[in-house]
C-alpha cells in the first residue's frame, strides 16, 4: 500500500453554485460539443463510472449508484453540501485555482472554505488582457496598464496561465521570441477596435507579449498545450530556457507523452498529470505510468483539472490516488522499486513537486 501525503491539486478551477439537474449535469461532465446523442448518456464513459464508483460513498450512498439515484441525493443535500463532502472527502489540501473560466464559480477563498484546504490563485492572462483593455481608451494606455496589471497580479497569485496561445491547431502559430514594441502596439490596437464585438484575446502577437511579460514576472506559467504545434510550443520552450521561468505544461491525454518529453529535455518544463486520469477512469493507471515511463519524477505535478462539478475535483484526486498506488505499488512489488523508493515519489508528485515549483512553504 502506498501512503500519500495530502495532495495539491496544482491546476482547477472554481466549482458552480447552482443546483443541477441531469441534463445540466450531463452537460459539465465532460467537454462536447452538444448533448449526448439521442438514446445515449455521457455517464456511459470513463469518467460518467469513475464519478458513479468515487461519488456516491462520499455523500452516503453506495458505489455505482444509478445516474438518477445519484442526482436525488445531490438534491437532498444541496448545493453547498454536496460541494463540501465531495472536496472534503478527496484528500486534497491545497487548490491552484484558475480564475479566468467565465460563470458563476467559486473563487479560491470560497473553493478552500468548502474543502478546508488552502486556496492559491493562477491569473488567466487572456481575461486579465479583457479587464485592462474595459478600462483603457488608448492603446497606449492599454500597454501600460496592462504591465502594471501584470506586477500587481504577480504580487498576489502564485502562478500565470494561458488557455489559448497553444491550442490553436488551426491558426497562426505564436512566435518564440518577444514580438517589438511597433508589432505589439499594432496587435493591440487590432484587439482593441474588435473588442467591442465582442473578440477574445487571438492575435498571436498579443498573445505572445502577454507570454513573456508573465515570463518577465518570474512566476510560474501554466500552458494548456492540449493541440499544441510541436514546432511553435518547442520553439517557445527552448526561447524560454534562459529566464529560467517554470513552464508547466498542461498536455491532458493523449498529448501527455509530449509532455513529458520536454520536461525530461528541459530543466525548466514541468509535467501535469491533469484531468485525464478521471477521464479515463480504469485506465487511468495506464495513463500514469506512460508519463511516468518518460517524465523525471520531480517533474510530475497531480491536478485535478476539476471545472464547474465538485465531482470533477474529487474524481481527479482519488482515481489519481488509486492510479499513483497500483503503478508504484505494482513496480515496487515486483522488486524493480524500493517501496521506501515508491513512497518517496509518490510524495513527490502528490505534493512535493508543485509546493517546490510554486514556492507555496515560502514565507
Amino acid at each position: 500500500m502506498i501512503e500519500t501525503p495530502p495532495l495539491v491539486d496544482q491546476y482547477c478551477h472554481g466549482v458552480l453554485r447552482t443546483e443541477l439537474g441531469l441534463g445540466t449535469f450531463e452537460a459539465q461532465l465532460m467537454r462536447s460539443a452538444g448533448p449526448p446523442a439521442a438514446g445515449t448518456t455521457f455517464f456511459d464513459t470513463q469518467i460518467g463510472f469513475a464519478v458513479r464508483r468515487w461519488c456516491p460513498p462520499l455523500l452516503g450512498l453506495e458505489p455505482h449508484a444509478a445516474p438518477a439515484r445519484y442526482l436525488a441525493r445531490r438534491r437532498e443535500l444541496g448545493v453547498a453540501e454536496t460541494t463540501r463532502r465531495l472536496l472534503r472527502g478527496s484528500g486534497v489540501a491545497a487548490y491552484l485555482v484558475d480564475t479566468g473560466v467565465p460563470g458563476d464559480l467559486t473563487g479560491p477563498k470560497e473553493l478552500a472554505l468548502a474543502g478546508d484546504a488552502e486556496a492559491f490563485e493562477s491569473v488567466r492572462l487572456e481575461l486579465l488582457a479583457e479587464q485592462v483593455a474595459d478600462t483603457s481608451g488608448t492603446v497606449g494606455a492599454f500597454l501600460a496598464n496592462l504591465a502594471e496589471a501584470v506586477h500587481h497580479a504577480a504580487t498576489g497569485a502564485v502562478a500565470f496561465s494561458c488557455a489559448t496561445a497553444f491550442t490553436r491547431a488551426d491558426g497562426p502559430a505564436v512566435a518564440p521570441e518577444p514580438p517589438g514594441p511597433g508589432a505589439v502596439r499594432g496587435a493591440a490596437g487590432r484587439w482593441l477596435a474588435g473588442r467591442a464585438r465582442g473578440e477574445a484575446v487571438g492575435d498571436p502577437v498579443l498573445l505572445a507579449h502577454l507570454l513573456w511579460s508573465a515570463v518577465a514576472s518570474g512566476l510560474p506559467l501554466q500552458l494548456h498545450t492540449d493541440e499544441a504545434d510541436p514546432a511553435a510550443l518547442t520553439g517557445f520552450v527552448r526561447a524560454t530556457a534562459g529566464p529560467g521561468t517554470r513552464l508547466v505544461l498542461l498536455g491532458g491525454h493523449p498529448h501527455h507523452r509530449r509532455t513529458a518529453q520536454l520536461a525530461a529535455a528541459f530543466p525548466h518544463v514541468y509535467a501535469d498529470t491533469g484531468p485525464a486520469l478521471g477521464q479515463t477512469g480504469a485506465r487511468a493507471a495506464a495513463v500514469l505510468a506512460e508519463l511516468l515511463e518518460i517524465a523525471p519524477f520531480g517533474k510530475v505535478l497531480f491536478s485535478s483539472g476539476g471545472r464547474q462539478l465538485p465531482e470533477l475535483h474529487a474524481v481527479g484526486a482519488l482515481v489519481f490516488r488509486e492510479a499513483l498506488g497500483r503503478v508504484l505499488g505494482g513496480w515496487a512489488a515486483e522488486g524493480s522499486w524500493s517501496w521506501r523508493d515508491a513512497e518517496r515519489v509518490a510524495a513527490l508528485v502528490a505534493a512535493g513537486n508543485a509546493r517546490r515549483v510554486y514556492r507555496l512553504d515560502a514565507g
